[in-house]
């Protein structure tokens, strides 16, 4: 990257303090343990750094890549010639105003699931599971179980795309719909959501918690590195239906493979790279629509140079 010496030197007088990493291996910061170096990784320690921190980078011309968790994410085995602003664990306070918790980007759902438990409020039990961040799961309306984003979700402050000028999303505006928000065309960085939430027996919402992970220890691959669902939801059917239909689990290219215990899940069995995954991502998407004519969409997001 040009003048990457210089933005280090400007970054370091600007942002004391700032978590800054050069050349970082993207596959410490993937839940699918994959992925080559970021040539700059950048982890601010509250929301209001994060803003600056982008406005800093985009006045000198650099454009970064905003990563949460990384737990829906495929990163190049290359790497990424780019300068990476990791929201996780830094940006990541929770406040609670009655019924509803705000909660800055970088928390994870499972921790504000588990702060809503603690307040005795109900309505986040389907997210307690689900290891991504706020700001990357209100971007794609994230679910589980019945439960979606867009049931509690009521406010998003975030930074315009274009202008990097602080906006907020109220109710209907932020366009949820499966796997998809207002962000799915309209650019932007989430700094904060709040959801409204309703009061319960937090005695009975851990008890729906533990239910929920029991199912999901009982079907999903969580011994192995992966990225979540690999495909999103057909129209009147399921991705793991046809793949296992199609005799596709435990097929397997390099490191690559889909899950034996559910066919919904490319695992990462040990080395496997970018490359692998989309081969076999590729292949899943031929044989099923050779045998259906239905064409699997990657819910996966798969990240290139």
């Amino acid at each position: 990257m040009d003048h990457l010496s210089a933005l280090i030197r400007d970054l370091r007088a600007a942002f004391p303090g700032l978590d800054l990493r050069e050349n970082e291996p993207l596959s410490k910061h993937s839940s699918f343990r994959i992925g080559g170096p970021a040539a700059l990784l950048l982890a601010p320690a509250s929301g209001s750094e994060l803003a600056d921190l982008c406005r800093f980078l985009r006045d000198r011309g650099a454009d970064p890549f905003l990563l949460g968790n990384g737990t829906n994410l495929l990163f190049p085995d290359a790497g990424l010639d780019k300068v990476v602003v990791k929201t996780c664990p830094g940006v990541g306070r929770i406040e609670r105003r009655d019924a509803c918790l705000t909660a800055e980007a970088g928390t994870t759902l499972a921790q504000l699931a588990a702060a809503a438990q603690s307040a005795g409020l109900a309505g986040l039990e389907f997210a307690h599971g689900i290891p991504g961040s706020v700001g990357g799961g209100v971007v794609m309306n994230a679910g589980a179980y019945g439960g979606e984003l867009r049931d509690v979700v009521t406010e998003t402050e975030y930074l315009d795309g274009e202008s990097l000028e602080r906006r907020v999303l109220r109710g209907g505006e932020h366009d949820f719909a499966y796997r998809h928000s207002f962000f799915s065309e309209n650019p932007g960085i989430v700094l904060r959501t709040t959801v409204r939430l309703a009061p319960g027996d937090p005695a009975a919402i851990a008890a729906r918690m533990r239910e929920l992970a029991d199912k999901r220890r009982a079907s999903q691959p969580l011994d192995m590195p992966s990225a979540g669902s690999t495909f999103k939801r057909p129209a009147g059917g399921f991705a793991a239906a046809l793949i296992d239909e199609a005799g596709l689990k435990g097929a397997a290219v390099g490191g690559a493979m889909v899950s034996p215990k559910h066919a919904g899940f490319v695992v990462n069995a040990g080395g496997a790279t970018a490359e692998d995954v989309l081969r076999l991502i590729d292949h899943i998407q031929a044989v099923v629509f050779g045998r259906t004519g239905i064409a699997l969409e990657p819910e996966v997001r798969i990240v290139r140079e």
